[in-house]
């Protein structure tokens, strides 16, 4: 089957789709399956905006309301991943993943609770309160093939901790939602059968050096110190990489498109060797490489549904016992001695529970349901504030599944001791530094390095950290105005993406284009509805402190111009 893949979204649907449909008329190419790499943006109103890891001048509401309104539909089944600039409330509220808009689905974010400081009485909270990830990760069926991904951008200081956002979020539970957590990677390394797919927002570490490595510091040039030091891209997502050994690895995050080949060591002579094809994809603007076509093998029996991942529900029942009700870091369990249990992964016999609980149904039911008010363009509300949202889709799957709604344990909480409004002095000192907190096992960050990334928003620019509450919310305008379109933003990829390493070949991407590796289509003039360009400065400001060294986002619109 067809399977199109596209880079960091940034909202701009309309623009993502129509680009498809363009694919079709010019190329009779359908895609029957379109995966995006984070930064999705599902922003359904203001509120959401207010949510969004963003200075208040790039909080945009694109075009993703019509698609929750039901005012469009998405043309092609579409599955997504959280990157780090979300509207993480939204994204919340389905912890297991679910449809954030027909025919739109989510993998999964974060469940989470309150700040609590430590002496905060049990009898308040309940002793089973839980406090970790119901599921920053999911995987899901498609026709038979296997996806998985996991959300967010990983960050040290928070990697061990648990998940202690939701809304209304402070300007540092804000940025933290967003951060991957060790309990997520030790679920997905509980998987033992093969996965065909598997994305993530930031790309693992150490990938590029299965790639043309001399192409891409061509192309971004204050990567290299990063890329010679080998702190680049997610220490957590290269731990993954290594145990899943998917057949394809798809990430977004860095705005730019790189395809790496990596051929995995076998344990023993009886495992049979595996190679993942890694793919980066650019951002959703014109004259990027946002969006690329694959040929996928899939099961011809199997139905047009997606299905849940019998082997991955098992995990997620086997694992929910393992709670953490504050901010203190959490070991996963080893065969050390310290812990009676260490191995969570799914028996044949569990998985065989989970298909007679669905009675071999894995069809996820199409159930989405509204559950915030959608931006209506004539009658803005600006001072729209977020809430806390307990979703169906979630009930329900916790329900069918025996596993707990966080969300619901937070409204409990809330309901008994008003424990946000109680704490909220001391949660707001609270800070994301971690500081007081165990390191993470990954000794390195590359969020404290001083090299500037033209690419990326930084969020101490200006207005980025004014008060959450009354911040200032500019959506888009309705109608935006025209653009003549003379972008590249479809390859067509064959089944091979295997790239050599720059140590072993000098080829360059024009090389690559030569020998049929992609096929680039073209579209000379296209007189449709835009994305709205962002400016921003393009060389950057010594006295601004960048608070995430790979936090890709918006582009300046002279740069855009010079690529």
């Amino acid at each position: 089957m067809k399977v199109a893949v596209a880079g960091c979204c940034h909202g701009a649907l309309d623009k993502m789709y129509e680009t498809l449909e363009l694919l079709q008329r010019r190329h009779n190419v359908r895609p029957d399956l379109l995966l995006c790499c984070g930064d999705f943006q599902a922003v359904r109103n203001e509120a959401d905006l207010r949510c969004m890891a963003v200075p208040a001048k790039y909080r945009h509401m694109q075009t993703f309301y019509r698609y929750y309104s039901g005012e469009k539909k998405a043309p092609v089944l579409t599955v997504f991943i959280g990157g780090n600039h979300e509207a993480s409330n939204h994204l919340q509220e389905l912890p297991y993943g679910g449809w954030v808009a027909p025919n739109i689905y989510y993998l999964g974010t974060c469940g989470s609770f309150p700040p609590l400081p430590q002496r905060l009485p049990l009898s308040l909270l309940g002793r089973d309160a839980p406090l970790l990830s119901a599921g920053y990760a999911g995987v899901v069926r498609f026709r038979g093939v296997r996806i998985g991904g996991i959300s967010g951008i990983f960050k040290s200081h928070d990697y061990r901790k648990g998940h202690f956002e939701c809304p209304p979020y402070n300007q540092q539970t804000i940025r933290s939602a967003y951060h991957v957590r060790n309990i997520e990677v030790f679920k997905l390394k509980q998987l033992k059968h093969p996965m065909d797919i598997f994305m993530s927002h930031d790309w693992p570490r150490s990938i590029y050096h299965y790639g043309n490595k001399k192409q891409l510091l061509k192309m971004k040039s204050f990567f290299r110190q990063e890329v010679e030091s080998n702190t680049l891209g997610s220490p957590a997502a290269s731990e993954l990489l290594q145990h899943l050994k998917p057949n394809y690895w798809f990430s977004a995050h860095l705005h730019v498109k790189f395809a790496a080949f990596m051929q995995h060591e076998t344990k023993s002579k009886e495992e049979l060797p595996k190679a993942t094809k890694f793919l980066a994809l650019d951002k959703c603007l014109p004259h990027r490489d946002f969006l690329q076509i694959i040929d996928i093998e899939h099961d011809p029996t199997a139905g047009d549904s997606l299905e849940y991942d019998a082997e991955w529900i098992a995990v997620l029942k086997a694992t929910n016992s393992l709670i953490n009700v504050t901010q203190s870091s959490w070991n996963a369990p080893e065969n050390n001695g310290l812990h009676a249990k260490w191995d969570y992964s799914a028996t044949e016999e569990a998985i065989k529970e989970v298909l007679e609980e669905l009675n071999h149904n894995l069809k996820i039911p199409c159930n989405f349901t509204l559950t915030a008010a959608c931006y209506d363009p004539n009658k803005p509300q600006k001072h729209l504030e977020p809430v806390h949202t307990i979703n169906p889709q979630t009930t329900e799957f916790c329900a069918q599944f025996g596993l707990t709604d966080i969300n619901d344990r937070i409204q409990q909480v809330k309901e008994e001791g008003s424990v946000r409004g109680e704490y909220e002095e001391e949660e707001e000192e609270m800070d994301s530094s971690g500081s007081a907190e165990e390191p993470s096992e990954y000794n390195t960050d590359n969020s404290g390095l001083s090299s500037i990334n033209p690419d990326e928003i930084m969020l101490d620019d200006e207005g980025g950290d004014e008060d959450l509450s009354t911040c200032s919310v500019d959506p888009s305008p309705d109608h935006p105005p025209e653009f003549s379109a003379s972008f590249s933003d479809i390859r067509i990829m064959p089944d091979s993406m295997a790239v050599s390493s720059d140590d072993a070949t000098d080829s360059t991407n024009e090389d690559l284009e030569k020998s049929g590796v992609s096929k680039q289509v073209e579209e000379k003039s296209l007189n449709e509805r835009p994305l709205k360009r962002v400016g921003g400065s393009e060389n950057g400001n010594s006295g601004i402190k960048i608070k995430r060294r790979n936090q890709a986002i918006y582009t300046a619109e002279d740069e855009d111009e010079t690529k």
